[in-house]
């Protein structure tokens, strides 16, 4: 049986677009901000209930911490990968599809 993964939220998207590289919570929230011009700002909470979600279903990990920083980083997962690319794929066909049909922006 193959197991189906619900499209992606915009906010969890770009979260596992920032960590294709280590990223802490702050650096999330910029680069998430900085990718959207601005558009998508993620609030603490939001943030850390994604994050927190992600980690259950193995899409990211922590990071050892190092003693002297209090901030803690994450990565993306081999998982995680595969299901951005999957997301990445099903927004492709949606674009596709709506140029094919609608025949593109002519306005």
């Amino acid at each position: 049986m193959t197991t189906t993964v619900p499209a992606l939220t915009e906010a969890v998207y770009y979260i596992l677009l920032s960590l294709l590289s280590p990223l802490h919570g702050y650096g999330i929230m910029q680069n998430v901000d900085d990718m959207s011009g601005g558009r998508v700002k993620l609030a603490a909470g939001t943030l850390y209930g994604a994050l927190s979600t992600m980690l259950e279903r193995d899409w990211i990990q922590a990071l050892p911490e190092d003693k002297d920083s209090r901030k803690k980083e994450y990565v993306i997962t081999d998982l995680g990968h595969s299901i951005l690319q999957g997301e990445m794929l099903r927004l492709k066909e949606l674009l596709a599809n709506g140029e094919r049909i609608s025949g593109g922006i002519q306005r």
